[in-house]
């Protein structure tokens, strides 16, 4: 008799929320922080070296060089690494080589050394996106999915107005050494606390990794008091739900990157570029740093906007409104002539993008590709992106110079509105539905068993959806 056993995706999507999820997105969400905080804090280091003369203006450009080119690498090593040696080893790995790398910064002689430890600091910055979200997503029952998946990006959003704090009183008073040195200590308390995170099953599966995934299965049940329901059907031991085929990858690396090149385009093409905007407009220095900081409370607004509506609206429309949205606000907002329509305008637009991110880069993105090929994809993605980041401020200072703000918002908005046209085209919805379903393998590709893997969101009877998430259905999107 064949030996039969329940799928990890079986297990862990009828698992009930619990203390083990709320764990993982605490230790998850803590490293994504520090990502953020990083990010968002870089600024602030890069004036203070040069006010006091530790670094030139090419020096510090070389700084936010470093900085991006190693975010870069990082990304693309977290979606080889992530897929051959799992999720755990990648997140220890990049959460420990960022680490070290801060310490080595906050001890350094010269700026040309600080330089180096940026970058090697980028590498772990770069690859903590990748493996938070394509992780977290393993995880969580299909029925929160996207509502947790946007939780993860709050905890990077709220870095933005920590990292503000933080500056506005650690740099002036202690120095940058002190801040570079805390972020290291940070990130080597929640390396060790992170330890006691399992592997993720789907990986291991995957893998063909069955014993070792199901001791953990076994471990994730007993802590959230688990025992399973009546009826729950069994599938062949060693069967290994298959690859998508690369016909049906096509159209979801065109979504993943073109969200990845748009959400870049807005934030490096726009956000980062307000106060300079604003100065512009007449606004003094001080007031135009003051709405850029009011307008950057729309990071966490929209974080939390993307929490309410992830599993509520079908991410797919979700993602095309919110997009249409950012266009329209984008094409308002060089029309606000008074400080009050200005600030509203700017609010609302970036909670727009901010929700976006949520939803889209979140949850979405590692929903569309298999658990075998998650990260790889994923990172196809992200650099495809942080390139379009790196040729962004080049385009916005030909557009403005040519066409003032009209024409930087202009091109966003025509980006944003391409991007809800591919989705509206090629994207297929994702909630409340099982990763390995979107695969889109029918039941008689997988075994005669397959038809009682995943169950039915609405009776709770097993069966398949193959054929409404397969490629019939993405070419009927």
């Amino acid at each position: 008799m064949l030996e039969t056993r329940r799928s990890a995706a079986m297990r862990l999507d009828r698992l009930p929320i619990g203390r083990f999820h709320w764990r993982l997105l605490g230790l998850i969400g803590g490293g994504l922080f520090l990502d953020g905080f990083e990010v968002y804090v870089a600024g602030g280091v890069v004036g203070f070296l040069v006010k006091t003369g530790w670094a030139n203006m090419h020096s510090a450009a070389m700084f936010v060089s470093a900085s991006v080119a190693g975010m870069a690498l990082g990304t693309w090593l977290a979606g080889v690494l992530g897929d051959r040696f799992g999720r755990r080893f990648t997140y220890q790995f990049n959460l420990l080589l960022f680490g070290l790398a801060s310490f080595a910064a906050a001890v350094v002689s010269s700026m040309d050394q600080l330089i180096v430890a940026r970058f090697v600091m980028g590498i772990g910055l770069g690859a903590e996106v990748v493996v938070s979200y394509g992780t977290l997503v393993e995880y969580i029952p299909p029925a929160h999915r996207g509502r947790w998946s946007s939780g993860l990006s709050l905890c990077g959003n709220a870095a933005l107005f920590v990292a503000a704090l933080v500056g506005y009183f650690v740099i002036p008073d202690l120095g940058w050494r002190w801040l570079f040195g805390g972020v290291g200590v940070a990130a080597l308390i929640i390396w060790y606390m992170r330890k006691a995170v399992p592997e993720s099953p789907r990986w291991l599966e995957s893998q063909g990794r069955f014993e070792e995934a199901d001791r953990i299965l076994d471990d994730i049940e007993q802590e959230l008091a688990y025992v399973g329901q009546p009826g729950e059907a069994a599938v062949p031991a060693y069967a290994v739900v298959p690859d998508l085929p690369r016909r049906m990858l096509v159209p979801r690396f065109i979504i993943g990157i073109m969200m990845s090149v748009a959400g870049n385009a807005a934030f490096y093409g726009l956000i980062v570029w307000l106060p300079t905007f604003f100065f512009r407009q007449g606004f003094t220095v001080g007031s135009s740093l003051g709405y850029s900081m009011v307008m950057s409370a729309g990071g966490p607004a929209g974080a939390l906007v993307g929490m309410a509506i992830a599993d509520r609206v079908r991410r797919k429309r979700a993602i095309i409104v919110l997009s249409i949205v950012a266009a329209l606000l984008g094409l308002v907002y060089p029309l606000c002539k008074t400080p009050l329509s200005v600030l509203v305008t700017g609010f609302l637009l970036v909670s727009a993008l901010y929700a976006f991110v949520a939803v889209a880069w979140a949850s979405y993105l590692p929903e569309l590709f298999p658990t075998r090929i998650r990260l790889r994809a994923s990172a196809v993605c992200n650099v495809t992106g942080r390139l379009a980041a790196i040729a962004m401020p080049f385009a916005v200072v030909q557009l403005y110079a040519k066409f003032g703000v009209f024409g930087v918002v202009g091109a966003l908005g025509g980006i944003l509105l391409a991007q809800a046209a591919v989705i509206a085209l090629l994207g297929i919805d994702t909630n409340n539905v099982s990763l390995e379903e979107l695969t889109g393998q029918s039941a008689e590709e997988i075994g005669p068993a397959a038809n009682q893997r995943f169950p039915s969101s609405r009776d709770g009877r097993l069966g398949s959806r193959s054929s409404q998430f397969g490629m019939s259905g993405i070419e009927d999107q």
